[in-house]
């Protein structure tokens, strides 16, 4: 292994493993043999080879692929039993396994299972022939034997399969150069450091489903909440070694503990996150906030009457429709209106920007009016112009005649997010807890966040029910 000796730290300390295991689910199946070889700076060590009874019987057709039988597994230890030795052979060095997830995964569970807090950090031989063999196809274990010329043993059993793994790892660096194997190698370990003070099993405990996560700090102060779609693959990012700003890194730094809530899906995440934000004020969340006071111009097209700031949570839900642009201050608001008069050649004077009724207004002295303050315009045809102006600013009307549900599943689970005139009411995932959401009325009042994930929900095609 004169070619390993030659790699630097972390990489200098490997576990190659591989385990034959009743099944392919990591929280249901177990292991039935694991092999260990330790390799440091070059040298290999004792390897570590065993048996093991999984509790369960084992299917047929595992027994077909590794010829591992009931009978032979009759008697062997179970995991509990070897896990300190097994956790000594991990303990400094970096775990390597072909498909190192599916590996890793069965002795994450194992550990878990023995009352073990081990943290495994892996690199994946499959990711390393991807990135380094690009213009091949296949990257299972028998096309990389074939391919490098790899010595085997006996295939399909835990210690013949591993054999393989240094020998590869070799291969590539005596074909492509060291550097450019530590790079592939260093793609894979960039990726969660544990932050100081969370407990390191947390992280794989973290789900790869959607929903949200909450980071806490010391005495349960809510530091952060955030939403994604792979829960794991996010909470993660946060802790990355390369921390990208300050903000993350004081994250990191004073997270103690991090929780989760599955979702069916991404609009059950969303909507989630824009709750837990506005209702626990977590410290480092800036977007998402409870938003009071918000302001919009009302404006009906068919009257005469000019456009009037008003208070969002004020309009009753059949007048959202006349509602135009979200606004947090009446400044940002005028300024605004200010701007779409000067785009659209409006009246200043008639939309209540300047002052003087009775004369033309000082834009269209200087002609950036069209005029209907000095009777050159006619009042149908500023109102076109001001419905042009202001089209791209308006909120849309209910488009139901009630309450409806957006509907998403995910492996078996059902969630039903109830909108009526645009407020949220819940979520519901029973049949009971429609009825209850439904019969409480507009519980939640209009909030814009809310307003705009329901929007791009429905636009963007989810399945929507009419729930009354």
């Amino acid at each position: 292994m004169e070619a390993l000796a030659s790699l630097p730290a972390p990489f200098d300390r490997l576990a190659f493993v591989d385990v034959e295991t009743t099944g392919t689910r990591p929280t249901r199946d177990r292991i039935t043999e694991v092999a260990i070889i330790p390799v440091d700076n070059g040298v290999v060590g004792e390897p570590f080879q065993t048996l093991l009874d999984p509790g369960v019987a084992i299917p047929p057709t595992i027994t077909r692929l590794t010829g591992i039988s009931d009978d032979m597994v009759a008697g062997a230890p179970v995991f509990a039993r070897l896990a300190d030795e097994v956790r000594d052979l991990f303990d400094g060095r970096l775990l390597v396994a072909h498909n190192a997830r599916f590996d890793a995964g069965f002795l994450r569970n194992a550990f878990r299972e023995a009352g073990q807090v081990v943290t495994l950090r892996e690199l994946c031989t499959v990711k390393l022939s991807r990135r380094l063999d690009r213009g091949e196809r296949r990257h299972n274990l028998d096309s990389l034997i074939a391919r490098h010329a790899l010595p085997v043993g006996d295939r399909h059993r835990a210690m013949g399969d591993c054999q393989a793994l240094p020998a590869l790892l070799s291969r590539f660096v005596e074909r492509d150069g060291l550097e450019v194997v530590l790079d592939a190698l260093a793609r894979q370990i960039k990726r969660a450091s544990t932050p100081p003070n969370l407990d390191p099993t947390r992280l794989d405990e973290v789900p790869a489903v959607p929903g949200v996560y909450r980071f806490f700090g010391e005495e349960g102060a809510l530091l952060y909440v955030g939403k994604s779609v792979n829960l794991r693959a996010r909470v993660r990012s946060h802790f990355a070694d390369d921390h990208r700003n300050d903000r993350e890194m004081r994250i990191a730094q004073q997270t103690h503990d991090i929780d989760w809530i599955e979702t069916a899906g991404e609009i059950g995440a969303l909507l989630t996150e824009a709750r837990l934000v506005k209702r626990e004020q977590p410290i480092f969340n800036r977007r998402l906030r409870a938003q009071r006071g918000l302001l919009a111009w009302d404006w009906d097209d068919e009257s005469a009457e000019p456009p009037a700031l008003v208070r969002i949570d004020e309009l009753a839900p059949s007048d959202l429709g006349r509602a135009h642009g979200v606004f947090r201050s009446r400044m940002k608001a005028s300024e605004r209106l200010r701007e779409l008069a000067k785009e659209h050649r409006l009246c200043p004077q008639y939309l209540g920007l300047e002052q003087g009724a009775g004369r033309a207004c000082f834009a269209h002295q200087i002609g950036q009016c069209g005029g209907l303050c000095a009777g050159r315009e006619s009042e149908i045809a500023h109102r076109l112009r001001l419905k042009q102006a202001l089209g791209p600013l308006a909120l849309q009307a209910w488009p139901y005649p009630g309450a409806i549900a957006i509907r998403e599943v995910r492996d078996g689970r059902e969630e039903r997010h109830l909108f009526r005139h645009w407020r949220y009411l819940g979520t519901a995932r029973s049949e009971g807890e429609l009825a209850e959401l439904l019969e409480g009325g507009d519980e939640y009042p209009l909030d814009m966040d809310m307003y705009r994930l329901a929007v791009d929900a429905i636009r963007g095609g989810a399945k929507v029910e009419p729930v009354e």
